[in-house]
């Protein structure tokens, strides 16, 4: 792939940093907002140091983009990941599946590559993105529900991202009547029927087979597997729960789905535009919508953010 120019009439590049509770994506950003050597692995763990774990990766890997693209400059780091996060500190506060607490992300990462860090919620900055460039652009009740290893959203109400001390979109963890025991500790949430993980656990508690993602179970139930159908279906329920819950209480005009379940399309708008419709009365009804950006808004996100520090806007 040919380099990005080193400089172009929208500024610099940055790098970007998406890591998720399965995969990590990196990739560079030029000045026009074209990414460039877009990479995917598994997100580094170590028990023990587990924010340690990350930061070494995202270092090791902005040195090798600034060594492969040399007559780049690069002007600003972004990253995101999942959890609690306070983004003014740059603190990761924690993560039940990657499993760090109070850890110093920006601080860290600064030491490590010399570089002005952007830090922020995986999911609260996809959504960002997503409203500003994506399915969200004229929305001002929004609320980007990403489900994939977890769920998470970044709710938006009259047009600003609502943050709550770094509390608030955590919709995977608010109860559900079908929702069991949560690697959080906590009893019920709706992650733990209604995420693709959760889809590929329950399936194989039931059957006894493994499959390798939630698409294997969706391809099941198409093919008559009545307990494929069945996890599907209460995937679909829990999740009509939660944003029936959002209706309520916030008025949200229409719900962004992205992350990989997203990708089911109609298998999975269809049934559940019609399970939200069956629960609710008098409320405004959202839209479902699909995510624009898919897998590349968390991504896109950290670059907005890390765009933020160099005052260069795309």
């Amino acid at each position: 792939m040919s380099a990005p120019a080193a400089s172009s009439p929208a500024g610099g590049s940055v790098l970007a940093f998406d890591v998720g509770g399965t995969d990590m994506k990196a990739a560079l950003q030029d000045g026009s907002g074209k990414f460039h050597s877009l990479l995917r692995m598994p997100t580094p763990r170590d028990p023990a140091r587990p924010g340690d774990a990350v930061v070494k990766e995202v270092a090791a890997l902005a040195q090798r983009y600034t060594r492969d693209y040399p007559q780049v400059s690069v002007q600003a780091l972004g990253l995101v990941v999942p959890g609690l996060v306070d983004e003014g500190t740059g603190t990761g506060l924690f993560s039940a599946n990657l499993g760090w607490r109070d850890y110093p992300f920006a601080q860290r990462l600064r030491e490590e590559t010399g570089l002005p860090v952007a830090f922020g919620h995986d999911v609260g900055l996809a959504g960002e993105a997503e409203m500003r460039l994506g399915a969200g652009q004229g929305l001002r009740d929004a609320v980007v529900l990403i489900i994939g290893t977890g769920i998470a959203g970044a709710v938006f109400c009259d047009g600003r991202r609502v943050r709550g001390g770094g509390y608030a979109g955590e919709i995977g963890h608010a109860a559900v009547p079908t929702g069991t025991l949560c690697a959080c500790g906590a009893h019920g949430c709706l992650e733990t029927v209604g995420s693709a993980g959760a889809i590929v656990r329950r399936y194989t508690e039931r059957t006894g087979r493994a499959a390798a993602g939630a698409k294997e179970v969706l391809h099941a139930a198409h093919n008559g597997d009545a307990d494929a159908a069945g996890v599907w279906a209460d995937a679909v329920e829990g999740l009509a729960d939660g944003i029936c819950h959002l209706a309520a209480v916030l008025g949200t005009e229409a719900v962004i789905l992205g992350g990989g379940l997203s990708q089911a399309g109609s298998d999975l708008t269809g049934p559940l535009r019609r399970a939200v419709d069956s629960r609710l009365s008098f409320h405004r009804r959202p839209g479902i919508r699909v995510s624009v950006l898919g897998q590349d808004a968390g991504l896109m996100g950290a670059a907005l953010h890390a765009r933020g520090l160099t005052g260069q806007p795309l």
